[in-house]
């Protein structure tokens, strides 16, 4: 969505419901999630870049970009692994490296090597953002939100920060906060289909699905706009059917 949408795993909202984050991202402040004419193209040529000269920071950075975009995330990981073992300081390089950890499922690896990339001295928005959406992933919301407000501090009214803070509020179920701040991302970035995305889940989550189709589709070609009210539509079925499943489940644990 991650773009196209990125940074996905499966996170627990309040009251043990789980929601998909293929559906409903965080941003992790790159470009990896974005959707490109030809990620393979990219992929041919940036991995040319790299094998002629694997100590080059920004050749590796690329690679392990083109490795994400095409859903290769454990070889983005090998990538630039290998690369901050050769060039352990580089600030860059260490992020790109948390954002592919993060980006594969391995997030208390991501916050880790996150923080050695982030310079107090010079703080850096996009990487405290990232270190607040890996702190959702571990469903430590209230120390993520420290740092989306830190980030914001920085670049304030931030579009993509502000859609991770909306993202956590969904993950605590507090869907009003989550709504409101959502709304605040979508007003600089209506364009963005995860910000518009996360809105739209967290109106519809309220039971207010025709306001959530029209944000789904607002600006949108007819056809693309039918598809993304179905895709919605999706997302909260399965919503609907986790919660469903979960009240068969207390169910049958009484039973017992």
């Amino acid at each position: 969505m991650f773009l196209i949408l990125s940074a996905v795993v499966a996170l627990g909202l309040c009251g043990c419901q789980r929601l998909d984050l293929t559906d409903v991202t965080g941003s992790l402040g790159d470009t990896a999630g974005k959707t490109v004419a030809d990620p393979w193209r990219d992929l041919d040529s940036s991995r040319e870049r790299f094998r002629a000269n694997p100590k080059d920071a920004d050749a590796a950075l690329q690679y392990g970009s083109a490795l994400r975009a095409s859903g290769q995330r454990a070889q983005a990981v090998a990538v630039l692994e290998q690369a901050a073992i050769a060039i352990p300081n580089n600030k860059a390089l260490l992020a790109g490296y948390g954002r592919a950890l993060a980006d594969n499922g391995n997030f208390q690896q991501a916050f880790d090597v996150l923080s050695r990339a982030h310079d107090p001295d010079d703080p850096d928005w996009r990487i405290l953002s990232a270190q607040g959406a890996v702190l959702d992933q571990l469903d430590r919301h209230d120390e993520a939100r420290q740092y989306y407000a830190s980030a914001l501090k920085i670049a304030p009214e931030e579009a993509s920060v502000l859609s991770n803070l909306g993202l956590s509020y969904m993950l605590s179920n507090e869907l009003p906060k989550a709504e409101e701040t959502l709304r605040r991302a979508y007003a600089k970035a209506a364009s963005n289909p995860r910000v518009r995305t996360n809105l739209a889940v967290a109106v519809g989550l309220q039971g207010r699905l025709a306001d959530a189709e029209n944000i789904m589709k607002t600006g949108l070609p007819e056809d693309e706009a039918r598809a993304s009210t179905a895709y919605l539509k999706q997302i909260l079925a399965r919503r609907e059917q986790a919660r469903a499943d979960k009240i068969t489940a207390r169910g049958a644990d009484r039973s017992d």
